[in-house]
């Protein structure tokens, strides 16, 4: 169970942009082989997620941009754990917050900050490009989810989650409503048959498939050359130089 009084939010409803580029243009009609589960969850040590700042800031789109980090490194190597200050200046300057203003703590636009990623980096680690994945295509959320090393995503998180241990649909009571407790983003870490495992707060939460298909608003594959190997691909041997330039066809 959750202590809503000692963990923040801060996710900003989605911005729909014509530009964002789309996952599902860039994963052949037969997709390669996905399997059924994946785990990249492993490759940090238990305990060493880090609410990075999350406890006290509205600073979890930042947060789990750091998470997918630590995933990343830790999937090729040592894992790498941003510091907190590294994820809050990242914040303060996708959003203008101020720490001797705590008014200016008023979260942030996913996108925002998935393009100040790939432009300047957080905690000195950039990306190469991003798209967007569709929730409700399971298909593309789990190869998403295993050639990039997890999702970035938005959830509109309802009231009735802060009393699950495990994030699951309770009915469709005014506590169920999405968004009734307010907006906020995490990283994929994992999957299986069954959900989700998802990094909030500093550590691992279950999230069934029904939980996710109400509540996830907005999912993104990031490329990060964290995750890449010499020859410019992902541990899954996945190609993805064309997704790359043509973003920067469309953010130049």
């Amino acid at each position: 169970m959750i202590d809503h009084n000692a963990v923040k939010l801060g996710k900003a409803a989605p911005r729909l942009d014509p530009r964002t580029l789309r996952l599902a243009a860039y994963l052949p009609a037969e997709l390669p082989e996905i399997p059924a589960a994946a785990d990249y969850s492993r490759a940090v040590p238990s305990g060493a997620w880090g609410m990075l700042a999350n406890d006290r800031l509205g600073d979890c789109t930042c947060a789990a941009a750091g998470h997918l980090i630590q995933q990343w490194t830790g999937s090729v190597g040592s894992a790498v754990t941003p510091a907190d200050a590294d994820i809050v200046a990242a914040y303060s300057a996708i959003t203008g917050y101020n720490p001797a203003d705590p008014s200016t703590d008023r979260g942030a636009v996913e996108l925002d900050v998935l393009n100040f990623w790939r432009a300047a980096g957080i905690a000195g680690h950039k990306i190469g490009a991003y798209a967007a994945v569709d929730p409700r295509d399971r298909a593309h959320v789990r190869a998403g989810a295993y050639l990039f090393g997890g999702l970035y995503l938005g959830v509109a998180l309802p009231r009735s989650a802060q009393a699950q241990d495990t994030w699951d649909v309770a009915g469709d009571g005014p506590d169920a409503a999405p968004g009734s407790w307010g907006g906020h983003a995490v990283s994929v870490a994992a999957y299986d048959a069954d959900g989700l495992y998802i990094v909030t707060w500093g550590a691992l939460k279950r999230v069934t498939w029904a939980f996710w298909d109400r509540y996830v608003d907005e999912a993104y594959a990031v490329l990060s050359p964290d995750f890449l190997d010499g020859k410019g691909q992902t541990p899954a041997g996945f190609n993805l130089a064309q997704l790359q330039q043509d973003l920067a066809a469309v953010t130049n």
